[in-house]
């Protein structure tokens, strides 16, 4: 009947709220001419990054109402704050002439929302977008789902700012239709998202149609989520993609030049952009001794690191230029080493001046670590035992290094 259980839709609403922070994301300017493109139905929209442009936007759009919006990946931004004193980041207006005045305590401040950092966003653009009635408003998102061993269609007749909300209080209100890897959205799929939204008779067509093609963007561009919210009807009995989010899978890349190419990295942490230049955790075959030296770098610049593991297992990568990279970013190692290459890779870790101890095994290298932090940070004495899970979650989310348990093994 296309009801998840309570939960099931509960999971797949908090992925969808992970999602939101995680990989390559565009502005919904973006995401609207994407969709746009690709045969989405979208409000008429200009950005403009100037109060002059606003305006003329304004005038260009000769819509009954005009909508607003601070152009940030963050949202919330309807109650969001300016320091410029401004409230919110997306206002009406009927008069085009005053949209140049709104847009002047946006553009070149910063906002907050719920999902911005402390020090805030700085706003560089506004959207200018035809404001259109809503009579009605519904929520819509496909997703890459594991459990489902593809894609999912998931929608809910009750749209929400925080959807998570509304699946935990009325998952009964949270539908899903898992896709077909191999044979598409069906049509009686898509029929059957259309109705369980309360899209009823005739035009039940219409969002039907519109599930398809964003199915097919969601294919085409390498998505991993696009998030319709509000998928809405208008009085005329219109269906409107009105505003979404769109998600990709960054191994994708080399695929979808242009979409990356897209993506706005200068709301990213600094922190974030210098770990993509060296392919930060990626550490296979092809490793290089920069891209470790860089890893130990970002990490242990941060204040609050107090104990890293490092596990390398397998026959892939090479534990002498593992170890060249350590030396060159560390102070304090245990250093676990197994597998070939094993002597030379001690050899510099023993000639590199840095305090160690050698751990037995990967168990010991656990227990080193966590005991190394273990009265800091009020972490169970056995890891192993039954707060295991918690103790290597507190010590990978302790991120200036003052203890560090290595464990190597390959070439």
């Amino acid at each position: 009947d296309g009801v998840p259980p309570a939960a099931h839709a509960g999971k797949l609403m908090r992925d969808l709220a992970l999602r939101r922070s995680q990989a390559a994301q565009l502005t919904s300017r973006r995401c609207k001419k994407l969709m746009s493109d690709n045969g989405v139905r979208v409000q008429r929209f200009f950005v403009a990054d100037t109060t002059n442009e606003a305006l003329e936007a304004a005038k260009k759009l000769n819509a009954k109402e005009i909508v607003l919006k601070a152009q940030i990946l963050a949202g919330g931004r309807g109650k969001g704050v300016f320091n410029s004193v401004l409230k919110g980041g997306v206002h009406l207006t009927k008069d085009p002439n005053v949209v140049g005045q709104l847009a002047k305590p946006m553009i070149g401040y910063n906002l907050a929302t719920k999902q911005t950092p402390k020090e805030c966003v700085k706003v560089n653009k506004v959207l200018v977008a035809e404001d259109l009635d809503i009579s009605r408003e519904t929520y819509l998102a496909i997703l890459m789902d594991r459990s489902c061993n593809g894609s999912v269609l998931v929608g809910s007749p009750q749209r929400g700012v925080h959807i998570e909300e509304v699946a935990a209080s009325n998952p009964e209100l949270t539908f899903k239709e898992k896709i077909d890897i191999f044979e598409g959205i069906k049509d009686s799929q898509a029929q059957r998202m259309a109705e369980n939204l309360g899209f009823l008779g005739p035009l039940k067509n219409q969002p039907a149609d519109q599930i398809k093609k964003l199915y097919n963007l969601f294919l085409k561009v390498g998505a991993t989520q696009v998030e319709v919210n509000p998928f809405g009807e208008t009085p005329e009995g219109r269906v409107v993609c009105f505003d979404a989010k769109i998600n990709f899978d960054d191994n994708a890349d080399c695929r979808q030049k242009d979409i990356f190419a897209m993506d706005d990295k200068s709301e990213n942490e600094p922190v974030e952009n210098e770990a993509a230049r060296f392919n930060f955790l990626d550490l296979g075959g092809s490793v290089k001794e920069t891209q470790v030296y860089q890893a130990f770098k970002l990490l242990t610049a941060v204040p609050n690191v107090q104990a890293i593991l490092v596990n390398i297992f397998g026959g892939i990568v090479n534990c002498a230029i593992f170890a060249n990279g350590i030396t060159k970013a560390c102070q304090d190692l245990e250093p676990k080493l197994e597998g070939t290459n094993v002597q030379e890779a001690q050899n510099i870790l023993s000639n590199s001046g840095l305090s160690m101890t050698s751990p037995v095994d990967l168990e010991d290298a656990v227990r080193k670590a966590v005991a190394s932090v273990s009265k800091k940070c009020h972490l169970h004495p056995d890891p192993l035992g039954k707060e295991f899970h918690f103790s290597i979650r507190r010590v990978a989310s302790l991120i200036t290094v003052k203890e560090m348990v290595v464990s190597l093994g390959g070439k």
